[in-house]
């Protein structure tokens, strides 16, 4: 009983996902990253617990990876492409482009059997578009940046760099950590000022993004 109830931890991250994407249609972005937010707090607590518990030996039935790989789609991938597509950011066909752009370089990667490197960092650009959806619905760039944006990172999802787990990589792991806290308390004032950020939280969320996708692209392996 106690491994399904964390099968069902799991699934709930489904139930989130829907309710954030109807939250989206309803163009509500502000309520919807709380949403996913809470599905981000799901899938950091699930995996722990599975791992304690021993759940692929009590339940073997239920496959515990393939269900957080359908979960993970919904939310990291397929509710972000939808509120870009839908969030005005870019004319009508562009922003539909570059959500058939997102929907299927993310359905490939989480399709990757091969991942994730010896130390855990990413291969590619790991599909984290609710982040990508969150710096867009809350700095409002220009269309084309927009769009160039999520091009170039739909490329890099197949591209021979690595992308920093800042959690599961030993090396800088504490620093990593703490910036990902003070990212986490720039996103929530962000959420808070209903994605109405201002100068200095914009610069804060710049900053922290950027140094997570440079310390992984510097971290790439030679050759590829």
């Amino acid at each position: 009983m106690r491994a399904f109830c964390v099968h069902l931890l799991t699934a709930s991250g489904a139930g989130l996902s829907l309710l954030a994407l109807l939250l989206a249609a309803e163009r509500h972005f502000t309520a919807m990253f709380l949403v996913l937010g809470a599905a981000l707090i799901v899938d950091g607590v699930d995996g722990p617990l599975a791992r304690r518990w021993n759940v692929a030996g009590a339940l073997p039935r239920w496959s515990g990876d393939t269900l957080d790989f359908v979960v993970d789609y919904t939310t990291y991938v397929f509710v972000p492409a939808f509120a870009i597509v839908i969030g005005g950011l870019m004319p009508d066909w562009l922003g539909i482009v570059c959500g058939l752009a997102i929907a299927v370089s993310g359905a490939l990667y989480f399709a990757d059997r091969d991942m994730k490197t010896d130390d855990n960092r990413f291969k590619g650009f790991p599909a984290v578009w609710n982040v990508v959806a969150f710096y867009l619905l809350a700095l409002k760039p220009d269309g084309w940046i927009c769009a160039g944006v999520i091009l170039l990172l739909a490329i890099l999802t197949f591209a021979p760099v690595c992308f920093v787990h800042p959690l599961r990589v030993r090396r800088g792991r504490t620093f990593n950590i703490a910036l990902l806290v003070v990212w986490a308390i720039l996103a929530a004032l962000t959420v808070r000022s209903r994605l109405a950020p201002d100068a200095w939280l914009s610069a804060g969320l710049l900053i922290t993004g950027g140094y997570f996708l440079l310390a992984g692209l510097r971290a790439a392996p030679r050759g590829g």
